[in-house]
């Protein structure tokens, strides 16, 4: 089973990528699952129902997402009723809407896809490790997609790590820079540390660059404003054996496109 997984889509440039190009690869790689990293794409911070159903239109089939989720309230109106979002499972479940893990089907072959956050430079989450322990103790599925979102290398290699040969792929999200690590552990789990962004190319993470040098010379606040031009496209596509759920090949795919 060959799925693709987008790094994180950055407001209406990632978005237009998406449209322009999401199709065709799809075709060009035999991809049988899309998963996207969508805790940006509206407006480069949160995801709003509108543009969730523009992401479903392109062809993506399942959003994972990160830190950044509740950044646009409207998700609480609908994150409940969509089992194609998966949010971080380490929230306080017993508060936080939505799913953190789910099962799908597609060819007849079912697989889950897990989110999860980093605690590295980031926010106050529950133990990913741990986290991932108890929900692998309920899945009952060979195939184990796991999107890692979080900042320190050094947490997202440890988690691959610790879950080699208990899962199908470990990918990072994040940091939006592509890393060149992409690899089969040695119990079958592919890993890469950071996927990348789809989004504005020309920019930092993202966001105009001159509003970024300004607030890194000037230390004064700034508001940020997702960057125009051209815009990249980043992923992984990867192979999963339906029998054995071990990684067959993981393969990065990188490229621009003009606005």
């Amino acid at each position: 089973m060959r799925f693709l997984a987008i790094g994180d889509v950055v407001g209406r440039p990632g978005r237009n990528i998406l449209k322009n190009t999401l199709s065709k690869i799809r075709e060009n790689y035999k991809i049988d699952v899309i998963i996207a990293n969508c805790e940006n794409a509206a407006g480069g911070n949160g995801l709003t129902k509108k543009v969730a159903d523009e992401l479903f239109a392109t062809g993506i089939d399942i959003m994972t997402m990160g830190n950044h989720v509740w950044a646009n309230k409207e998700i609480f109106s609908f994150i409940e009723n969509e089992p194609r979002i998966v949010r971080p499972a380490n929230y306080p479940e017993c508060t936080t809407p939505g799913r953190g893990y789910n099962i799908f089907e597609k060819n007849n072959v079912r697989f889950a896809v897990i989110n999860l956050c980093g605690r590295v430079f980031m926010e106050n989450f529950d133990c990913p490790f741990r986290k991932s322990d108890e929900i692998l103790a309920k899945l009952d599925t060979k195939i184990i997609i796991v999107d890692f979102h979080a900042e320190a290398t050094s947490e997202k290699i440890a988690l691959g790590f610790y879950l080699d040969g208990r899962v199908s792929c470990v990918y990072g999200t994040h940091t939006h820079v592509q890393t060149a690590d992409e690899k089969i552990l040695p119990n079958g789990t592919a890993y890469i540390t950071d996927i990348g962004m789809t989004g504005p190319y020309d920019s930092v993470l993202g966001v105009d660059k001159e509003i970024v040098i300004q607030k890194f010379v000037t230390m004064l606040p700034v508001k940020f404003e997702i960057a125009r031009g051209k815009a990249q496209f980043n992923g992984i596509v990867f192979e999963i054996d339906e029998e054995s759920g071990k990684a067959i090949s993981i393969d990065r795919i990188n490229f621009t496109l003009e606005e």
